[in-house]
């Protein structure tokens, strides 16, 4: 079975990191998007992140167009809204598929350790994931869950 340390991501540069870097730290995984009525959520993510970095939690955030097409074509277009728009200094990786055939190996590991509504599926953007320092997936947060309601569960991973 792949544990969360064995996956591979790529970086917003295109290049591959492995998860291993985040080991030992909270995480809060976030599939995005620049175009969707969930977009401002970006707004809460960051204030969590700057309110928790420095204590361990680190918000990884990937970008993907799946969901009616609400992303944009370039990455360094989805970087520069993100930066310009909501201020976020969180991690932004490459776009990925979080659902299907080309599922990326993270989005699959996470939907496999933590169902929703639509079984082994991520529902739309904005999906939160949360992972303890140990590398578990302990949590699952539907699109419309605000980010700062995440806060409290955050804390008692921290």
């Amino acid at each position: 079975m792949t544990q969360l340390y064995d996956i591979e991501v790529k970086t917003s540069r295109g290049d591959l990191q492995s998860l291993q870097a985040y080991k030992g730290q909270v995480l809060l995984v976030v599939n995005t998007a620049s175009k969707c009525g969930f977009t401002p959520q970006f707004k809460e993510l960051q204030e969590l992140y700057e309110q928790y970095k420095d204590q361990g939690l680190v918000i990884l955030g990937f970008p993907c167009d799946q969901f009616a097409n609400q992303e944009f074509d370039n990455l360094d277009e989805t970087l520069q809204f993100c930066q310009m728009n909501y201020g976020v200094t969180f991690p932004m990786f490459a776009k990925v598929d979080v659902k299907g055939d080309n599922a990326s190996p993270l989005f699959k590991h996470l939907v496999e350790h933590k169902k929703g509504l639509l079984g082994t599926e991520v529902k739309w953007n904005f999906t939160k994931f949360l992972i303890n320092r140990q590398g578990e997936v302990v949590d699952r947060y539907a699109p419309q869950t605000n980010p700062a309601k995440i806060a409290k569960d955050i804390e008692k991973l921290l």
